[in-house]
């Protein structure tokens, strides 16, 4: 599961790393940037096959565009890679609406005792990367639009494993335009969905103030000693 991240690059940084460039009406939306403790529900941005040059602003929680209402969101913040054609509300986006989403690190805790101990994951370089994801739009009763993304996971690499059996699936730079690439078939796309190199990435215990979404600062990325760590509330 991926349930919680990090995006600390700024506007410009962002549109010279994948370059693609913000609209300037959506810009407003995506607040605040950066952002140290990404959670659901949160709209972030992201690059589609419908739009390549461009970042949009959606919402992490896929709701398909045949859902009856939003309750789904909250289930499906995650697509496991290995069952993506099996599941309805998956198996249309992976043909026809793929994304990337642009992180530069996430969190998972480790279990200690009855205490969750936080940990961010990063690449060793501190980069930022982008994440393989599926979007849809759904329409509400007012007749607006509302579009979302998940992101899709698959077994944990060796660092991650020591903390949960899952990641999300990175994608090396060179696959970025690939995977949004409309023209590629579903099995094609499915073969860039796998662990990460773990000896590209690093994971370091951060404090405990991570565990409350509406904390929201540097120092939520800062590395503390495992024993300084205390537990808190996740939301």
């Amino acid at each position: 599961m991926c349930g919680r991240a990090s995006l600390t690059k700024n506007q410009k940084e962002l549109e010279e790393r994948f370059g693609a460039k913000f609209y300037s009406d959506d810009i407003n939306r995506y607040n605040p940037i950066p952002n140290y403790n990404i959670a659901p529900m949160q709209y972030l941005p992201v690059i589609t096959n419908d739009d390549t040059t461009h970042f949009n602003i959606y919402r992490w929680g896929l709701i398909p565009f045949w859902a009856k209402n939003q309750k789904m969101a909250g289930k499906l913040i995650n697509a496991r890679a290995e069952s993506l054609t099996e599941k309805k509300s998956f198996a249309g986006s992976l043909q026809s609406r793929r994304c990337l989403i642009p992180l530069d690190g996430f969190y998972e805790w480790k279990k200690n005792n009855n205490i969750k101990l936080p940990y961010r994951i990063i690449r060793n370089d501190k980069s930022v990367f982008s994440v393989a994801g599926l979007w849809d739009t759904w329409t509400d009763k007012n007749n607006q639009l509302v579009t979302t993304f998940t992101i899709i996971t698959v077994p944990a690499n060796a660092i991650v494993k020591q903390l949960h059996t899952r990641m999300p699936a990175i994608l090396f730079e060179d696959e970025e335009q690939i995977w949004i690439d409309s023209k590629i078939s579903s099995k094609e796309a499915q073969s860039f969905l796998r662990p990460f190199p773990s000896d590209l990435m690093y994971a370091y215990p951060v404090s405990s103030k991570v565990n409350n979404v509406r904390n929201n600062t540097r120092e939520l990325i800062n590395e503390v000693a495992e024993s300084n760590i205390r537990q808190g509330t996740l939301f």
